[in-house]
């Protein structure tokens, strides 16, 4: 990542922080969501963009954290507690499940990271006596803060920070041993492993580390809305969400992560309130658009237009 790309990470997320000065509680929720569809977004480009592998087990890691924490905290355990146990629980078990999912390539690998979220919405209904099953997970209020508006300016700020704390590992693993192997294995995995690659570990790390923070932000997701249930932390959109901002962004871009999720949730959000009938079909319209104008995402976009302000410069006409 240049040193460009990383002030504008940081000017997006100084942005971010400053939502609860200009807003109320709809900021702080807008504040909450921006930060969580980031992490989502950021996690899953480490085994989508970095190792090419399109994983479609967001939503098992999120539905996973968001009831692993909220067992946790309605049992009386802190926050805290509850995030850092969740989010190590969770890698160990992506780490297992990419041991075993990661021989698949392709559309095989899509299909079998799907069918994770799916057994594991089964499992969580099946176990009634500690998930509620299908009647939902009741998860007490916190007690560090006593007001609402003190609640949702909690849950943002930990929400951002958590955020903050994704994007210093993921940038840390682009930058790491871990990272080009990364990215060797998704130019040709074949010939990476004959430059000695272990593709094996890397992916399985890779996909640890795509479903940590997301879990760990399934956990504060869980302690912010006090009440969960199967179809809501399991839904497939998790699943796609990411995809979708990535490419919206650029592709195994850590900065196009963070610009597609914060675009993704402004259209999601405008189409939402002035659409509510239609809104589903137009907000897939509208990102149809964008990757037919933007195929390499936002992150290509200044690239190009500064590309061509230089050729105009130098008295060679544009296409």
């Amino acid at each position: 990542m240049s040193r460009k790309s990383l002030w504008i990470i940081v000017a997006l997320l100084g942005l971010l922080s400053l939502l609860p000065l200009v807003g109320g509680a709809y900021a702080l929720r807008i504040g909450t969501f921006a930060s969580m569809y980031a992490i989502l977004a950021v996690s899953w480009n480490v085994i989508g963009g970095m190792a090419g592998y399109p994983s479609f087990a967001t939503a098992a890691f999120f539905g996973l954290g968001a009831y692993a924490g909220g067992i946790m905290l309605a049992g009386g355990a802190s926050l805290a507690v509850a995030t850092v146990a969740t989010g190590l629980m969770t890698f160990v078990a992506a780490f297992i499940f990419g041991v075993i999912l990661l021989r698949l390539k392709g559309h095989y690998f899509a299909i079998g990271s799907l069918a994770v979220a799916e057994v594991l919405r089964e499992l969580t209904n099946a176990a009634t006596e500690l998930t509620g099953g299908g009647m939902g997970l009741n998860i007490p209020m916190s007690s560090v803060v006593k007001s609402v508006v003190g609640e949702a300016q909690f849950f943002f700020y930990i929400m951002w920070a958590l955020l903050i704390v994704t994007l210093i590992v993921v940038i840390g693993i682009e930058r790491s041993k871990l990272g080009f192997g990364l990215r060797c294995i998704c130019q040709n995995e074949s010939a990476a492993d004959m430059i000695g690659v272990n593709s094996t570990l890397y992916k399985s790390l890779a996909f640890g580390f795509s479903g940590v923070f997301v879990a760990m932000a399934g956990v504060i997701y869980a302690g912010w809305v006090h009440y969960i249930e199967p179809p809501d932390v399991y839904d497939i959109l998790y699943s796609v969400k990411p995809i979708v901002m990535a490419l919206l962004g650029g592709l195994g871009s850590t900065l196009g992560a963070v610009m597609g999720a914060f675009l993704f949730l402004a259209i999601e959000e405008f189409v939402w309130r002035n659409l509510l009938d239609l809104h589903t079909g137009v907000l897939g319209l509208l990102i149809v658009v964008l990757l037919l104008f933007l195929p390499k995402g936002l992150v290509s976009f200044g690239s190009s237009w500064l590309g061509k302000r230089l050729v105009w410069r130098n008295g060679v006409p544009r296409d």
